[in-house]
Parts: C-alpha cells; structure tokens; sequence
C-alpha cells in the first residue's frame, strides 16, 4: 500500500511524479482496511501538488515583476551611454543634461535633472536596504547577468508548473476512480444483503 505512491519518476528539481491508477482493483485487495488509508495517502499527496502550485505561482509573480524593472534599468543606462557617446563625438551641438522621471512610491514620480558629461557611475538598488554604485559598464554587465538568470528561473518555474498541473489532474482522476470504485463496491455489498 505505501508502495502505491513511491515515486517512480522525478522532474529536475526532484518534484514526484503522480503514479496513474488503471485498475484499482491491483492496489486494493481488502477494501474495508485499505480502502481509507489509500484514498488518504492520494488525497494528501494533492494537497501537496497544490501547496507546491501556489509556491511555484508566488516564485513566477516574482520574477514577472523583477524581470521589467531590470530591463527598465538597462534601457536607461544604455540611454545614458548612447547620449554620452553621441556627446564625445559632437561636443559642440551635444545637449549636456538629460532629465528624468523616476518613481519614489507606487504613485509618487519625481524628476532629476543629470549632466550626461560628468555621469560615469549609477546606483542600483541590490535589495535587503543595500545599494551600491557601479560604473556604467559593470551596471550594464550586473543587469544583464540579472536579467539572464531572472529568465532561466521564469522558464524553470513555468516548466515545473507545467509538471503539477499535470500531476494535479491525474490526481483528482485517480480520486475519483477511487471514491467511484468505491461507491460501486458499496452498491454490490447492498445488492448482495
């Protein structure tokens, strides 16, 4: 009985897969004992598919909000060294300041005021209350890093959602097969008295 659910397989991050019951019949030999601790031991192991879902969707929400502000970050330093580069190559006509508005709260904006000519540095926000300042290169080097591993978790955390909801369906089918094998077992015991 506590065989049933062993797993046989794993996905990359060690994630069980669920065992597909065809007969059930082949894991129930004495339905008035093992009847309740198998449906038990199933209903437990959906519970624990969906608990991991709603982890695996709270990592996802994550990275879908980390993933546009790094991207933000990146275009505007990128916007700085593009307007830099053009102000080495044309002193005379190059605008020196460059304004720019940037959020203090959800719905609070301000504007600053930067001389392009003297920026050689930016501060990036690392989290934890820490920020440090990079040089232009290293801050475009340090977000990119970011926003490649920021990528690959988005695609291992949607894949592994992949793997439960499918895990979370054979589930509830073999629950089902369960509680309906059940249910007709009843039915013949009744007929039978």
């Amino acid at each position: 009985m506590a065989e049933i659910l062993k797993p046989k397989n794993t996905n990359p991050r060690g994630i069980p897969e669920a065992p597909f019951i065809e007969s059930v019949d082949a894991i129930i030999r004495d339905p008035e004992n093992e009847f309740q601790p198998v449906m038990s031991q199933f209903q437990q192991r959906l519970q624990q598919y969906k608990y991991m879902e709603l982890s695996k969707q709270q990592q996802l929400a994550d990275v879908n909000l980390k993933i546009p502000d790094i991207e933000k970050n990146l275009e505007v330093i990128n916007y700085i060294k593009a307007c830099k580069a053009i102000e080495d190559e044309d002193e005379e006509d190059a605008d020196e300041e460059l304004t720019f508005s940037y959020e203090l709260n959800d719905t609070l904006y301000s504007k600053a005021t930067v001389d392009v000519k003297k920026m050689e540095s930016v501060y990036l926000w690392l989290g934890a209350e820490v920020m440090l300042e990079y040089p232009l290169d290293e801050a475009v080097e340090l977000l990119s890093e970011r926003l490649s591993k920021n990528q690959e978790q988005k695609a291992v955390v949607e894949e592994d959602l992949e793997f439960l909801r499918e895990n979370i369906t054979t589930m509830e089918v073999n629950t089902a097969r369960l509680y309906n094998w059940d249910v007709e077992r009843r039915k013949k015991e009744q007929l039978k008295k």
